[in-house]
């Protein structure tokens, strides 16, 4: 504001002001900001770092596939240096394990098409091409999958470890391509995942930034019970959703509190994580009680939804009702703090979307946080690698997380198994 402006307002408007000014900075625990915004505490006031006063000690165990095993008898009494005969009768009194790993060089396999003359009529006969289009074998195909989409290598790095560690030189126009052919094995398990979401009743969304040939783009996740389905595209509008659920209308939709993830559903959960964070910056900018009822309200909602599943219907009902009075009484109290008044209002706007997952106990989460989790792999690729250089590439790990993320719902399963699955033939 400039100083004209600033002659003009009252003294309650240069009062309130003020106050603004002073508010602590949001970080990560008082808003969406990611962690690695916050400022770092100063080294006195840091916690110290190893295990924490009481935590139980534990060691690695043992591997259960072992290649070989040696035995190990003493040669001499460590009391009399008398010779231990080898046929002294012998226990076991412990097991050391060490565990190297093997040099992997690739295997090179050079194919020789011979021709011969045919002795009826003279046509020179040549063998048929044993290996058809790429020169790489699945594995390979499934290794540059998983360094470039789970270790968040680029073309540059993924050149480096392909050499160093395998031998393997490749260009980065060699390493497109092969992600390429890699990626379009995907499709079928992508399309398999948004069968199942068109179906389902319980759908949560979430998206989250990321550069795509130089301009912002979005990464989008979709999540329901037997599905997890990631997609790049252009904007963060509900044309994403709409193109997504092709008219499926699911009948309860759990996101945030951004517009364009409302209203997709029959009902709507919204996610209290994210009003949880907003009532903790509340708490810290102001002395006003009311942010503290919140917190505490939020509390009793979280342990509600903890124990859902496991409460009759009669007591779920019981506990939402006193859950629902005691908002009412915390949105209608006075306030003169600013911060406090809007938070009521935006607790308000939602009112009928806080505890939607009450009629729906062990089937709706009260927090997007599974959408959040499957959201970070992308958040650092993007940190990491500062994006994509066309949009098929996004598209194309999107389809891969999708495979995988879905494949992650059954238990044992590992992300390159799932991988080499699907790219071998």
């Amino acid at each position: 504001m400039q100083r004209d402006e600033l002659e003009r307002l009252s003294k309650s408007e240069l009062i309130e002001l003020v106050l603004r000014l002073q508010r602590p900075k949001k970080t990560s625990r008082t808003s969406s900001k990611p962690p690695s915004t916050d400022r770092k505490e100063r080294r006195e006031r840091a916690k110290p770092g190893g295990a924490k006063p009481g935590h139980e000690g534990h060691s690695r165990p043992l591997s259960d596939d072992v290649s070989e095993r040696i035995a190990h008898r003493p040669e001499v009494c460590p009391c009399c240096r008398m010779p231990l005969a080898a046929d002294l009768a012998a226990e076991q009194a412990g097991i050391w394990e060490h565990i190297e790993l093997p040099a992997v060089r690739p295997v090179v396999v050079h194919h020789h098409r011979l021709a011969v003359r045919c002795p009826g009529c003279g046509t020179r006969a040549v063998a048929a091409v044993p290996v058809s289009g790429t020169p790489f074998g699945a594995r390979l195909h499934a290794v540059a999958t998983y360094l470039k989409t789970y270790q968040a290598l680029s073309y540059e790095r993924l050149q480096a470890a392909l050499a160093d560690l395998f031998g393997l030189r490749l260009s980065q126009g060699g390493l497109m391509n092969l992600l390429r052919r890699a990626q379009g094995r995907f499709q079928v398990g992508r399309e398999a995942a948004v069968a199942a979401l068109r179906r389902a009743e319980v759908v949560a969304s979430d998206e989250t930034g990321v550069r795509i040939e130089g301009c912002s783009g979005y990464h989008w996740v979709f999540r329901c019970q037997d599905a997890v389905v990631h997609q790049a595209a252009p904007t963060r509008a509900a044309s994403v959703v709409h193109a997504m659920m092709d008219g499926h209308r699911p009948a309860v939709w759990l996101s945030d509190r951004y517009s364009a993830q409302q209203g997709h559903g029959l009902a709507q959960q919204t996610c209290l994580a994210h009003l949880a964070r907003d009532v903790a910056y509340a708490l810290e900018a102001s002395d006003d009680p009311i942010p503290y009822r919140l917190k505490l309200w939020l509390g009793s909602a979280f342990d509600l939804a903890d124990a859902a599943a496991r409460l009759a219907a009669s007591t779920l009902a019981a506990k939402r009702r006193a859950l629902e009075r005691r908002l009412d009484a915390i949105l209608a109290a006075p306030s003169g703090c600013e911060l406090t008044r809007a938070l009521q209002a935006k607790l308000r706007r939602a009112r009928d979307q806080l505890l939607t997952f009450v009629d729906w106990p062990g089937q709706v989460e009260a927090t997007n946080n599974a959408c959040e989790r499957d959201l970070r792999p992308a958040v650092i690729q993007r940190k990491v690698t500062n994006g994509y250089r066309a949009m098929w590439a996004a598209q194309g790990e999107a389809d891969v997380r999708t495979v995988v993320d879905t494949a992650r719902l059954a238990p044992n399963t590992s992300v390159f198994g799932t991988i080499l699955q699907t790219i071998t033939p």
